[in-house]
């Protein structure tokens, strides 16, 4: 990162201005619904959690299956169009999280965690949020996949103006690394990996296309041969 570089909180209340643009179809919407379809699973007639909710694209859907559901982001200009959809959201860190202990069944946390550098506290925070029983799905960014070797290549993506991805601390972490992480009182129950076959989002500009490479993804993200692959790869864990 820059010297002159935006703080963290800065960065995304820049990205809230567009952050929706685009992703209520296409590519953007298959890694919602391979996410949505984890959070269904396990926050259904819950209490749920979602660390770094932004504007609420996840958190809406997950409020319509679970008991209660609360957001919370750093960036204020990210809860404020999560206000807007009439989502329970409250500001601060994932690191020193406002909220009381073992008060939620289930604990999310997608495309944050990798831009987290004290990450062992922020996942320390998500479990202690949770009940005993409870579930965490914690996605982490994945170096042994497509997307690492295309962001690797590719160069910055614009974010706003002045900025871009390279802006923001980003880490990309091995499941055994992501293992490591986790607190004692945890375990780990399963992984999905999230965009295993796609090697960029414009294959997308050709519908049929697009439309088989999805299939392809949502066949193969549960698959012990391919889940590691993911460029996301979402951490499935129970508190004991």
């Amino acid at each position: 990162m820059s010297a002159a570089a935006p703080t963290t909180q800065t960065y995304y209340d820049r990205f809230s201005r567009t952050y929706d643009d685009h992703r209520h179809h296409g590519y953007h919407r298959m890694i919602d619904e391979l996410e949505l379809d984890l959070i269904r699973q396990y926050g259904s007639g819950r209490d749920v959690f979602e660390g770094g909710c932004g504007t609420g694209l996840l958190l809406k859907e997950a409020a319509q299956v679970a008991r209660r559901a609360v957001g919370l982001d750093l960036s204020r200009g990210m809860l404020s169009q999560a206000q807007t959809r009439g989502l329970q959201v409250v500001q601060g860190s994932l690191t020193h999280i406002p909220l009381p202990s073992a008060s939620f069944d289930l604990a999310y946390s997608m495309k944050v965690l990798a831009h987290i550098p004290p990450i062992e506290h922020a996942l320390a925070e998500l479990c202690r949020l949770v009940r005993p029983g409870g579930h965490l799905l914690l996605e982490f960014y994945n170096p042994w996949s497509l997307r690492y070797l295309a962001k690797k290549w590719g160069g910055p993506a614009r974010i706003a103006d002045g900025t871009t991805d390279h802006d923001v601390f980003t880490r990309y972490d091995t499941l055994a690394r992501a293992r490591s992480y986790l607190p004692a009182g945890v375990k780990v129950i399963g992984v999905r990996g999230v965009r295993v076959v796609t090697p960029t989002s414009r294959l997308w500009s050709i519908p049929r296309l697009g439309m088989l490479v999805e299939r392809v993804e949502h066949a193969v993200c549960d698959l012990p041969g391919l889940r590691r692959l993911g460029g996301f790869m979402i951490v499935v864990a129970q508190k004991i």
